[in-house]
């Protein structure tokens, strides 16, 4: 499965910006997937997840009510909502899909990883 994301850029703090991920195949349709994010000399963190149903999901602490996980397995996409951005959110974002239906916040049940997207927010 290949893993394409899109939507970063340069967004003021308090603006929004919405990550997409595209997979290649309908593969990942059964899978969970995952937002983690890297930013400059920091290690990579997880951001959110969801299960291939998408009715669950789980959010790290600090994007906890200003992210929104989604997906459309019609489109083999999952996407990022990110509202209320703030400087410390600028980081690469990464797609990734999960080796199980469930969606999970540990990296090393992720098979799959996007090439990532840059997210810079100005304060």
């Amino acid at each position: 499965v290949q893993l394409q994301a899109s939507g970063g850029g340069l967004v003021q703090a308090g603006g929004s910006l919405r990550l997409s991920c595209a997979a290649s195949r309908r593969t990942a349709s059964n899978n969970g997937m995952g937002w983690f994010r890297q930013a400059p000399g920091k290690e990579r963190e997880f951001v959110a997840t969801i299960g291939w149903r998408g009715g669950d999901t789980y959010y790290a602490e600090s994007v906890k009510g200003r992210f929104t996980v989604s997906r459309d397995n019609a489109k083999n996409t999952l996407y990022l909502q990110m509202n209320s951005l703030k400087p410390e959110d600028t980081a690469v974002y990464y797609c990734a899909v999960a080796r199980g239906s469930v969606g999970t916040s540990k990296a090393e049940l992720y098979q799959y990883w996007g090439q990532g997207t840059l997210v810079t927010v100005s304060s």
